[in-house]
């Protein structure tokens, strides 16, 4: 990657569905509004991307019902932008990047809103490597472990059908950022074509248009069961205590 710096003429915005229900919690309120630390994860969520440089906007996406976000620190922030999301990610997605006026702000990032530890080092990264490229991308790490394909002989049991080659295998995570009009255009056309469409990179993908896997931290977890409430508190407690030392450092210089 180039050592140049990130040369931007209008900062980023960046959109964060978050009208899910989180059913695989099991708790008793969309899993964005469980707490870590007197927080809930959507405001670790938000507070980690606006803290960032180079991101100025979070567009939000909710439920048409949400009870919670108003008991939140993030319903007076004029960083921040509402919006009624839909009942799949990308429809969530997609209301948010209709609000973008991609003449102003031709780039977006589109976050999770269960992923509160990705850290500005690799956002930076994103940023940096598409830009310099003029390729959208995503957030990814390779996959590690040995990888099988299943088949199920009854409803309960699963047996390996094979073994799946590792190599050329990557976890999508976020942020993914692509251009907004060629992102909003893919979204569009895929759910025209009924597509199933999980992250960003699938739309773009369908599209034929080229992602960049950028190499990330695998601390960048999303929130998705109950385990990981426990995993993602030890990782932001981490992060906030090597912010902490670095601050201090700077300030002893």
């Amino acid at each position: 990657m180039s050592n140049k710096p990130i040369v931007l003429t209008q900062q980023l915005i960046a959109v964060v569905p978050a009208a899910g229900a989180g059913k695989r919690m099991l708790a008793n309120c969309p899993k964005q509004y469980l707490n870590i630390d007197d927080k809930t994860i959507l405001e670790h969520t938000v507070d980690r991307l606006l803290s960032h440089p180079l991101i100025s906007k979070v567009i939000i996406s909710l439920s048409e019902n949400d009870e919670y976000f108003p008991r939140t620190s993030l319903v007076n922030n004029k960083n921040i932008q509402t919006v009624i999301g839909g009942k799949e990610r990308v429809d969530s997605v997609l209301a948010g990047l209709k609000v973008i006026d991609p003449q102003v702000n031709p780039w977006v990032l589109v976050h999770d809103a269960a992923r509160p530890c990705v850290t500005h080092d690799d956002i930076s990264r994103l940023i940096s490597l598409c830009l310099e490229k003029q390729t959208g991308g995503l957030l990814a790490a390779p996959v590690r472990d040995t990888m099988k394909r299943s088949f199920s002989s009854d409803k309960e049991v699963n047996q390996v059908s094979k073994t799946v080659d590792r190599e050329s295998l990557w976890h999508a995570l976020t942020p993914q950022m692509y251009q907004v009009s060629e992102l909003k255009e893919a979204i569009i056309n895929g759910l025209s074509n009924n597509a199933e469409l999980t992250d960003e990179s699938s739309a773009i993908e369908l599209a034929n248009i080229p992602s960049l896997l950028v190499s990330a931290s695998s601390e960048n977890i999303k929130i998705t069961h109950p385990d990981d409430l426990a995993l993602a508190a030890f990782f932001l407690a981490k992060q906030n205590k090597k912010y902490i030392q670095k601050q201090q450092l700077q300030e002893t210089e």
